[in-house]
């Protein structure tokens, strides 16, 4: 049997499966890296908050543009632009249905078993989780990020079970064709 490579994990236990082991990745790096900045995200949330808000008011005012191009035709690549920045920042998972800010910039969707109300019952003492015990809990973050933020108490909103059919997709055009649609409602009531 050749010698095990470098940074893979454990490969000879992997290889006696005939799973896949890429060659040259390090899990661990690779993790460590994400949870790095995943952090750095929650600590900063107020100041992501802060982002969002404007962000998301710049997007709705570009709602006739993308009325003009169609949503369907802008979805490919305002998810593209989501995913990687999203993805950078606070390691999404692309659910199409983002409450990062219900959750103190802390995405629940990277809880492995993808709770999105609250902790299960095994957080170990130090905040880490019972099932990957290198990571910390996501919702021992997310409560952290929340106490930072300006609408922190958002995180005791119960958040509906994640629709699959919508991974994938953009949720900044989602909420910004909602809020649209939300306010013409509302303009149409006053006239």
């Amino acid at each position: 049997m050749a010698d095990p490579k470098p940074g893979n994990a454990a490969p000879a236990k992997k290889a006696a499966t005939g799973a896949y082991t890429p060659v040259g990745v390090s899990p661990d790096r690779r993790s460590r890296h994400k949870y790095t900045v995943r952090l750095w995200a929650v600590r900063h949330s107020r100041f992501f908050e802060w982002f969002y808000n404007r962000f998301a008011a710049a997007f709705l005012l570009l709602d006739p543009v993308w009325r003009l191009f169609g949503y369907q035709r802008v979805e490919r690549p305002v998810t593209f632009v989501e995913r990687h920045v999203k993805g950078f920042l606070f390691d999404c998972r692309m659910c199409g249905q983002c409450v990062l800010s219900s959750t103190g910039m802390s995405c629940p969707m990277n809880c492995p078993k993808q709770l999105r109300n609250g902790p299960c019952g095994g957080v170990r003492a130090n905040g880490n989780c019972e099932v990957e015990p290198d990571m910390p809990c996501v919702w021992v973050q997310a409560w952290k990020g929340s106490q930072n933020m300006a609408n922190g108490n958002a995180i005791m909103n119960v958040q509906k079970p994640v629709n699959q059919s919508l991974r994938e997709t953009s949720s900044w055009l989602r909420v910004t064709a909602e809020a649209a649609a939300a306010r013409e409602a509302a303009s149409g009531k006053d006239a």
